[in-house]
C-alpha cells in the first residue's frame, strides 16, 4: 500500500509533515535516486528507497510498526521536539530505550513548562488528537503573579482576542492563593501558541509557572518529574474513543 511521503518520513521521525514539505521544496529528498518535487508523492515503504540530505532513511509500513503510547512528566528546560537546533535537551533524550520505535511528542509543551506529555509512534492517533474537531482537553495548574479579579477571569473564560485570533472558551477555577501570587486550574480545548501565557499577560497577571496535569483524559497522577510510563489498554481505548 502506498502512502504520502510526508507521512512515511514523519513516522520515521525525520521531521514534522510540514517541515518535510519544506524539505521537498528545497529538493533535499530523493526517492529511488531521483529528487522528489511533488508534495503529494506516494511511496511504498516496503520497496522504495528514500534519501534525505544524502542519507538513506530506514522506513517501514505503518502496519509493521509496533505501536507504543507513553506518558511522560516533562521537566522544565526540556524541548518538546525530536531534535533541537540549539543542542538543548529534548524529550527524546529522556527516553533513549524507545529510540528504535521512532516515537514523537503529541503536540507541544513550553520549554519552561512541566507536566503531562504523550509520546507515540501512532501517527493517525496523534493527528486525531491534535485536530481542532477533536477538542482535546488539556488541564493545567498555573501560577500567576498577583491575584486576578473575578471579572478578568470571567473574560478569559468567555474567550478573548489575541494576535492570531480568538481563544474560544476556557474553564478556569481558582485553586489557591498566597500573599503575592495565585494558582489557577485552566482547561483548554484549543491549542494556540503559548496561549495561557498570553491570556494572563493580557489581564496583567503574568504566568510564573505551568504544570500540565491532564492530557486528553490521561492524568499525570503521582508520576515524578522526568519519569514515564506506558499507557494501559483502557487509556489507549479512551484516546481512540473519547465518548466511551
Amino acid at each position: 500500500m502506498k502512502e504520502r511521503i510526508q507521512k512515511v518520513l514523519a513516522r520515521a521521525n525525520v521531521a514534522s509533515r510540514r517541515r518535510i514539505e519544506d524539505m521537498i521544496l528545497e529538493r533535499r529528498i530523493r526517492l529511488n535516486g531521483r529528487p522528489v518535487t511533488e508534495l503529494g508523492t506516494l511511496v511504498d515503504a516496503e520497496h522504495d528507497i528514500i534519501h534525505v540530505n544524502g542519507q538513506a532513511i530506514s522506513i517501514c509500513a505503518e502496519h509493521d510498526q509496533e505501536k507504543i503510547y507513553i506518558l511522560l512528566n516533562k521537566p522544565p528546560q526540556v524541548v518538546t521536539t525530536a531534535s533541537d537546533n540549539f543542542n538543548r535537551k529534548t524529550v527524546l533524550h529522556l527516553l533513549p530505550q524507545y529510540k528504535t520505535l521512532r516515537i514523537f511528542p503529541v503536540g507541544r509543551l513550553d520549554y519552561d513548562a512541566q507536566g503531562a506529555l504523550l509520546l507515540t509512534n501512532d501517527g493517525e492517533l496523534s493527528q486525531k488528537l491534535l485536530h481542532p474537531k477533536f477538542k482535546c482537553k488539556k488541564t493545567y495548574l498555573v501560577k500567576v503573579k498577583g491575584i486576578p479579579s473575578e471579572a478578568d477571569i470571567e473574560k478569559l473564560r468567555r474567550g478573548i482576542y489575541l494576535e492570531d485570533g480568538p481563544t474560544g472558551k476556557s474553564e478556569i477555577e481558582f485553586h489557591r492563593a498566597t500573599k503575592n501570587n495565585t494558582w489557577v486550574r485552566v482547561t483548554l480545548t484549543s491549542g494556540k501558541y503559548r496561549q495561557i501565557k498570553r491570556m494572563f499577560f493580557r489581564i496583567e497577571n503574568p504566568v510564573m509557572r505551568i504544570l500540565r496535569t491532564d492530557f486528553a483524559g490521561i492524568a499525570l497522577g503521582n508520576l515524578g518529574i522526568g519519569e514515564h510510563r506506558q499507557l494501559n489498554k483502557n487509556e489507549i481505548m479512551l484516546l481512540r474513543n473519547p465518548s466511551l
